[in-house]
């Protein structure tokens, strides 16, 4: 009986880590891209600086691109040669959802995420509500206006029953 209860014990976070990553907010940053196991669980902002640089990016009109055209385009030239700027550029590239639908079942996790939201998924859904707001720019049919707004608002939703919990 005691060992029964020892393995259920040891087992416990075994079982915790592979339901950790079914579960995960952001799947594909689990998984190593580039070739560069630095690049596993990207995250941009580490310093309040960090945060000030990625608003100057996105004030200096970066777009985050679609599915098709990569990561994120810088306008400025400076801005766009800082080494730091890589892990953004692996962030929008192969870690954002790009669809309509990856964006849809991202705020169903959401809704139902119960835990304060890590730094790192704070600051991926941060940057899918401005993919999505600049890709609202170009639709012009009503609706996939209304669709992508309605999941602009569950995504901002999802922010801000996080920003009150914590």
């Amino acid at each position: 009986m005691w060992t029964l209860l020892i393995f259920l014990y040891l087992s416990a976070p075994l079982q915790a880590t592979a339901q950790h990553y079914s579960r995960a907010l952001y799947p594909s940053a689990h998984r190593i891209r580039r070739g560069a196991h630095a690049l596993l669980d990207p995250s941009f902002q580490r310093s309040v600086e960090d945060v000030n640089l990625l608003f100057e990016i996105l004030l200096a009109g970066s777009q985050i691109q679609g599915q098709d055209h990569g990561g994120i385009q810088i306008p400025d030239e400076e801005l766009a040669s800082l080494r730091k700027v890589e892990k953004l550029e692996v962030i929008c590239e192969d870690v954002l959802p790009k669809s309509l639908s990856e964006i849809r079942r991202l705020s169903g996790r959401l809704e139902q995420h119960r835990r304060p939201l890590s730094q790192q998924d704070f600051e991926r859904t941060v940057l899918t509500l401005v993919f999505i707001t600049q890709t609202l720019e170009h639709i012009t049919e009503q609706n996939q206006r209304a669709l992508w707004t309605h999941s602009f608002t569950r995504l901002f939703s999802a922010l801000l029953k996080d920003l009150s919990s914590s």
